[in-house]
């Protein structure tokens, strides 16, 4: 097995032209023979005990060819690139040129990682800005707090009012006629929650348990189910079971079963601080995003499609993964959202082609500036990894190369160095937006609605592949949601249900596969001679 020839078709798109010799070749018929024998009749022969030669006589001699041909070309082309210096991105393209006395003769086309150019990357300028933390946004996560804290209390000796949660069946009709979607059993109500359509839940208000009554509303006229918009309805319920959640008094109490302070007021100071840490993190994060813009918009090159491609792809299957901790699958994502795996590479492509972009640009500027990473830096870096994951470095040392972690310290120095010297200007700290509360739309209430939300983070640098994290103790499991995409309309429903949340939360980027890209299974084009 050996390289022939190498040839440049274009910018950053090779061919090479490689061979494996006729003993090896025949090695590998005879191999295939073997195998696929057993399944093959010929008449006056018991199944898998006729001879090779009668098979071809009846076949053809080159019945073997096409899968010895795959059963040698992995090992031949992993052979020829060997010598090659370049780092191909894409997956080749392999033909068969000939097969003959001398053996066979490949050729695999592919694209390599461009060689571009950056300039003017030292001394960017950028704004740094801090949005203050006000009052309402401590009061809020101190809210949170209080929320995940409270009893919830079994209600039998007085009617259901406001705040109450009330577990009613309820079956709804128009004109006498039941429409899809409107009933529902053992249904938990939040009274005053606006869940409903207008006007429901003021009229479960002030039942007892045991009680069935009627509800009289009107569709909204810009209710997403058309053929029920602006129509009268009348829904029979039943009241089953009446509860309250009773909220902890903020007092000094509540601060010590929610947190190490003793008083209120401590724990309401150490909310600020790490509201206001969060939102510096905030700031920092968005100098990072702003500065790979720049040197986005500075580098020069010609990027082979495949390697957006790639990226795409590594998006997507990081972002299965994510699913899959959460209990989720893509298809069923898909269900949820009216999505396919089309759309979803689709507003996954523009972060996937930031990535590689900002990727390539900061590995030619640890080239440019001579960045390099020791051994004792690569054995740190596997340690914070190990320890990270909760793994013994010889695990992580299994799941990520050396070379490959080599890389990323690397590229962290560029950014490190970009930062660094980038010029900085920090503005006094602004106040943030007051916060409104989403509308809600009208919906049926046939189900509870899958909240799909997760924060979309900006890309960052390409990691070396890494184990999967671990889920952290008591960590919340909220389903990992893609790029914004409406959720399709449901059927005709009843009283307005809570819209479901859609956003896109990226996986880590990951880099680009190299040199290993699977084979696709020529089929032989010249007969042996």
């Amino acid at each position: 097995m050996s390289l022939i020839k190498t040839e440049q078709l274009g910018t950053n798109q090779y061919k090479i032209t490689f061979d494996a010799d006729r003993a090896t070749f025949d090695e590998a018929v005879t191999k295939v023979f073997k195998k696929a024998s057993r399944n093959i009749t010929v008449p006056g022969f018991r199944r898998g005990k006729a001879p090779r030669a009668i098979i071809e006589k009846m076949y053809g001699r080159e019945i073997f060819h096409e899968d010895a041909v795959n059963e040698i070309l992995p090992d031949a082309y992993e052979k020829a690139i060997e010598g090659f210096e370049k780092t191909i991105v894409s997956r080749p393209a392999f033909d068969v040129e000939t097969i003959d006395e001398n053996g066979v003769t490949f050729t695999a086309i592919f694209y390599t990682k461009p060689d571009v150019e950056i300039k003017d990357y030292v001394g960017i300028p950028v704004t740094r800005e801090v949005e203050e933390v006000n009052a309402s946004e401590v009061d809020a996560e101190i809210n949170r707090v209080r929320n995940r804290n409270a009893r919830m209390i079994e209600i039998t000796d007085r009617p259901a009012g406001d705040g109450d949660i009330a577990n009613i069946d309820y079956e709804g009709s128009v004109d006498g006629v039941p429409f899809d979607g409107g009933a529902a059993k053992g249904h938990d109500l939040a009274l005053g929650s606006g869940t409903f359509i207008p006007g429901f839940e003021d009229q479960v208000a002030g039942h007892s348990i045991g009680d069935e009554f009627e509800v009289n509303v009107t569709f909204p006229e810009e209710y997403h189910a058309k053929e029920l918009a602006g129509k009268a309805a009348v829904f029979k319920c039943r009241l089953n079971s009446i509860k309250f959640n009773e909220l902890p008094e903020l007092d000094d109490d509540f601060a010590r079963d929610v947190s190490e302070f003793d008083t209120f007021a401590e724990y309401k100071a150490d909310v600020e601080a790490k509201l206001k840490e969060r939102n510096e993190k905030t700031a920092d994060r968005k100098v990072e995003d702003d500065l790979l813009a720049a040197l986005i918009d500075k580098l020069e090159g010609e990027i082979p499609e495949a390697m957006f491609e790639n990226e795409t792809e590594n998006f997507v299957r990081d972002y299965d993964t994510r699913l899959r901790m959460q209990g989720l699958d893509l298809e069923t994502y898909f269900k949820y959202t009216g999505l396919n795996i089309d759309a979803l590479k689709e507003q996954m492509r523009p972060d996937a082609e930031r990535q590689v972009k900002s990727r390539l640009a900061l590995e030619k500027i640890a080239e440019l500036e001579g960045f390099t990473a020791s051994d004792e830096e690569i054995e740190a870096e596997y340690a914070r990894l190990g320890e990270a994951y909760g793994m013994e470095i010889d695990k992580v040392k299994e799941a990520v190369a050396a070379d490959a972690l080599a890389e990323d310290l690397k590229v962290k120095k560029a950014s490190d160095f970009v930062k660094e010297k980038a010029k900085i200007t920090t503005k006094g700290a602004k106040k943030a937006p007051a916060k409104k509360a989403p509308a809600k739309k009208a919906a049926e209430p046939k189900e509870e609605a899958k909240e799909e939300a997760a924060e979309k983070p900006a890309p960052k640098k390409a990691p070396a592949k890494k184990p999967a994290a671990k889920k952290e103790e008591g960590e919340a499991k909220p389903a990992a949601k893609a790029p914004a995409k409406k959720a399709p309309a449901k059927k005709a429903a009843a009283p307005k249900e809570e819209a479901k949340e859609e956003a896109a939360e990226k996986p880590a980027p990951k880099k680009a596969p190299a040199k290993k890209p699977a084979a696709k299974k020529p089929a032989a084009k010249k007969e042996d001679k």
